[in-house]
């Protein structure tokens, strides 16, 4: 498949602000207590609106800015954008329907959550937040719904593509669990930049760095059994596609076209092996070796260091990304002989 630019920004974006997401909810729905902005919240856990008044605000506004920017992406890859709304529809037989909605479903604790932080660090110590309906059970659901709602979202964008058998590349269970695990990487390595940067906040910064080598680990290994099995698979000829396969080696006397059409352009991109090693290569390096780095570093440097590695770990999910569109080729392609 050829990959498009749009939709890379769509699932690299996206994934990250819901991945920032799922903690900030987790956090969140476990220190419901920590809007009061005093003392004592200040040894609460990183990601949800409440440790920095005005940083973490704003990282929750930036996971905000994000999700909202992957999904105004995926829009431009339609024909007719105005018509997205209309898929919405087909919620009972389309992935994409079910993200589309899921995806709007989430905006509503989202937005919830960022007015009440805006409200929080505008007015100092509201007394409403101590209130126990609101301290006990509304921000603790929010963020329960904020962390299903982003989980549920890249689950139905994974199943999108693992869903289509025409795509064999895609047509594979390691899918939906690497979106999912590349989903939190990126989430964690935007908490470990967001987090606070004075001394008594260093050791939560170091916890993030080794939390997200230790997820990284699992993502690597995941896209290596991935692309070992997509090597793996057996050619489809053009006799399998067309029936014949028994009969011999089957092949078009001339092409049915005397240049490229929207098939062949879109759906049959062709990658050369040795580039599809060195990109996998480089992937797997920024991915793995870009929270370690930015541990190490921070020693040195300090909080700077966090966000290097947050820049070469979104670096190596954009080469991940593009590999996982341009290595995946329809089955469409056969009929031409490629």
């Amino acid at each position: 498949m050829r990959p498009t630019f749009s939709i890379i920004c769509f699932t690299v974006l996206s994934g990250i602000g819901y991945g920032a997401w799922f903690l900030a909810g987790i956090s969140l729905a476990t220190h419901p207590l920590c809007f009061a902005l005093d003392e004592s919240s200040m040894s609460r856990l990183p990601g949800s609106l409440c440790n920095l008044p005005l940083t973490n605000l704003v990282s929750f506004l930036l996971a905000f800015a994000l999700v909202a920017t992957g999904l105004l992406c995926s829009l431009a890859h339609l024909g007719k954008p105005k018509r997205a709304w209309r898929a919405l529809s087909q919620w009972r037989s389309s992935w994409l329907s079910r993200e589309g909605i899921a995806a709007l479903v989430t905006f509503v604790p989202a937005s919830l959550l960022a007015l009440t932080g805006f409200l929080v660090w505008t007015t100092n110590h509201p007394s409403w937040v101590f209130a126990p309906f609101w301290s006990m059970f509304a921000l603790p659901l929010l963020g329960i719904c904020l962390s299903a709602g982003a989980l549920i979202t890249v689950y139905c964008t994974a199943n999108i593509y693992s869903s289509l058998k025409t795509i064999r590349a895609w047509h594979d269970r390691k899918v939906v669990a690497a979106y999912l695990l590349l989903a939190l990487y990126g989430g964690l390595l935007f908490a470990t930049a967001m987090a606070r940067s004075d001394f008594a906040w260093m050791s939560v910064r170091d916890a993030l760095c080794v939390i997200t080598v230790m997820v990284a680990i699992p993502c690597v290994w995941l896209k290596y059994r991935y692309w070992r099995s997509l090597d793996t698979q057996p050619h489809i000829s053009t006799g399998h596609a067309v029936g014949l396969e028994l009969l011999g080696i089957t092949r078009p006397l001339e092409a049915p076209h005397t240049e490229e059409n929207y098939l062949t352009r879109e759906m049959g991109f062709v990658l050369a092996r040795k580039h599809s090693r060195k990109l996998r290569a480089i992937a797997f390096g920024l991915i793995l070796f870009s929270p370690i780095v930015g541990f190490l570093l921070g020693l040195a440097i300090g909080p700077a260091a966090s966000w290097l590695a947050l820049t070469g770990g979104t670096l190596g999910l954009f080469v991940e990304r593009w590999l996982f569109f341009a290595e995946a080729r329809h089955a469409v392609i056969a009929y031409y002989g490629r």
